[in-house]
């Protein structure tokens, strides 16, 4: 249901009775209060630049919680004079948005208009999000939505189309910093923490201004007695799980952060992203699965060991089981860290696929295929084919491609790890090739290297 635009100084009946959280007291009043988003709000971005021009557009605030996307929509419509009407994608449906919009049409004729702030829009199903459409497209309403989930993702291509995406800062140490600042000033005393306990209560806030204003209220709550160290403070306060959904974009991050780390044969890295996702409680079984995919696309034939260690990893940890089997996927991902690395294997299928693409249903060549009956005989399948093993070197040199189709080079080892050696045994056949595909010429005196 919609709330009411009421002005944030206006008092309430029981105002003076009713407790209000320190976040609620330390919201700020003015843009130029709002900490860590200055990429928004300052004179020369995005915000900043609207209101300073008295054009706003409808615009998507994407970002975690706790980094101020409610009071920059607020505060945006204080500065422009704007109707504010906040409403939850959690608690409305298409009746109350109707009505909203049928109100927002009658505001116009006195003058002003209606910002519509939707927190949460990411949870309206696709029809509802499509209600939005005519409204932004004809300037009924500016949409000012809210969402921690990744717009591209959640949100309707044409409802995007029409709104700007703006990303919110996950609020920094300074950040956090001058939230406390604010708070012992409104408190009118410090917060009695160690400088370590002070960096801690930081760490724990993860980011979010107000979680981190509520542990600094649970510390003054408990009134001890001389400055709370580190180990008392987590006595005090409950940490909370870091931020992932396994099933939205944090899911996608952590695994891109955990594969290119390997890529890029970090392994404290790759250890890191590891322990994140399993903290957040990702299934092992697709680290493991996208572990193995890691050891045959980048690191492939560099060091084939890399995939027995990678199915041997999957293995443990499904004999062993969580905890203990976790230490099979940090070994590994240790293992592939350290690896030589190519994704010639992968390149290789790439440029295959193509080709196969490219030239549809080209037959093999007769001397490659087998002849069970007289007739495939008699219609030279099979013949000229010669048996390697019968061959000097045990090389014939045949072409094996289609008829017609020119030999085509995929597969080009780097000169990193095994794929040296077979770098050099690519090359001794290829010579062997040319000199056999000369007719008449001798064999080369080669020898393997």
């Amino acid at each position: 249901m919609a709330l009411n635009a009421t002005p944030q100084n206006t008092p309430g009946l029981f105002e003076g009775h009713a407790p209000r959280p320190l976040a609620d007291r330390l919201r700020p009043e003015t843009l130029e209060g709002i900490v860590g988003q200055d990429h928004l709000i300052g004179p020369e971005a995005p915000i900043g630049r609207m209101l300073a021009a008295n054009s706003l557009v409808s615009h998507i605030l994407w970002g975690p919680p706790g980094t101020g996307k409610t009071t920059i929509a607020r505060l945006t419509a204080d500065r422009t004079a704007l109707h504010f009407e906040p409403v939850s994608a959690v608690f409305s449906g298409v009746a109350e948005l109707r009505k909203i919009f049928d109100a927002a049409r009658q505001r116009p004729t006195g003058g002003q208009g209606t910002l519509l702030f939707v927190d949460e829009i990411h949870r309206f199903n696709r029809a509802q999000q499509d209600a939005f459409l005519p409204v932004v497209e004809d300037g009924t309403v500016i949409l000012v939505g809210a969402t921690t989930e990744n717009p591209s993702f959640e949100l309707n291509p044409a409802l995007l189309s029409r709104c700007r995406v703006l990303v919110l800062n996950r609020l920094d140490d300074a950040a956090l910093e001058s939230l406390l600042v604010r708070a012992e000033s409104v408190e009118r005393k410090p917060l009695n923490l160690t400088a370590e306990a002070r960096s801690a209560l930081k760490a724990m806030a993860d980011g979010d201004g107000r979680y981190l204003l509520n542990l600094a209220e649970t510390v003054w709550a408990a009134d001890t007695a001389g400055d709370v160290d580190t180990a008392a403070l987590a006595s005090l306060v409950q940490r909370r799980a870091p931020l992932y959904d396994k099933g939205q974009e944090s899911h996608y991050n952590l695994i891109s952060a955990l594969h290119k780390s390997l890529r890029g044969s970090d392994c404290d890295a790759g250890l890191y992203w590891l322990a994140r996702m399993l903290s957040g409680g990702e299934d092992p079984h697709y680290i493991a699965r996208r572990l193995t995919r890691f050891a045959v696309e980048d690191v492939g034939l560099a060091d084939p060991n890399a995939l027995t260690q990678a199915i041997a990893a999957w293995q443990a940890f499904e004999r062993i089981g969580s905890p203990e089997g976790e230490l099979a996927l940090a070994q590994l991902v240790i293992y592939l860290a350290s690896a030589p690395k190519s994704n010639a294997a992968y390149k290789a299928l790439g440029a295959a696929t193509q080709s196969a693409r490219k030239t549809g249903s080209l037959a093999p060549p007769k001397h490659i295929l087998n002849a069970p009956t007289r007739l495939m005989k008699d219609l030279g399948y099979g013949a000229g084919y010669a048996y390697d093993h019968d061959e000097e070197d045990s090389f014939s040199g045949q072409n094996y491609f289609p008829d017609g189709m020119p030999r085509e080079a995929y597969y080009r080892p780097v000169e990193r790890g095994f794929e040296r050696d077979i770098r050099k045994r690519l090359d001794y056949w290829s010579r062997l090739r040319a000199r056999r595909a000369q007719a008449g010429d001798p064999a080369p005196d080669d020898t393997e290297e």
